[in-house]
């Protein structure tokens, strides 16, 4: 019996997060269908996300992207059946999908491209000067002078 502990499921639908506190509350959120259609979330800096969908049978106009609260919304609509067409096979799924990803504080969506039936949607960690740390010099030769 196996006691390893995987911790896939936690990073599928976050992107840039360091928190496990809300990796485990979106990894317990057991949504059905997510996994339609195929996805890479992918690291390319410590401030560069990409996340890739396997967007076969879609054109630009059948997908929709929306960022709201802090959520990534990922979404393809039903495309209409091709006029005087009987599938013998039809093995390219085409159905509707919606994907969700949660976003870290300052990840910004910077470009989205559709090429060979992938989407991809690369994000960027902009973090401002007042959120950034600090560095405070310590000066061993001066004592600070305490005034009461």
């Amino acid at each position: 019996m196996s006691t390893a502990f995987s911790l896939a499921p936690l990073f599928r639908s976050s992107v840039g997060f360091d928190r496990f506190n809300d990796l485990f509350e979106t990894a317990l959120r057991n949504e059905p269908g997510s996994t339609y259609p195929p996805y890479n979330v992918e690291k390319h800096g410590d401030d560069q996300y990409r996340i890739v969908v396997a967007a076969a049978g879609f054109q630009e106009d059948d997908l929709d992207l929306q960022v709201e609260k802090g959520v990534l919304t990922i979404s393809g609509g039903k495309r209409d059946a091709n006029e005087g067409v009987t599938f013998l096979h039809q093995g390219i799924a085409q159905r509707a999908f919606k994907l969700s990803f949660r976003l870290a504080d300052h990840i910004e969506i910077k470009a989205a491209g559709l090429s060979n039936g992938l989407l991809s949607i690369d994000l960027l960690r902009v973090v401002p000067e007042e959120a950034k740390a600090k560095r405070i010099p310590i000066n061993g030769a001066q004592k600070p002078a305490l005034q009461h």
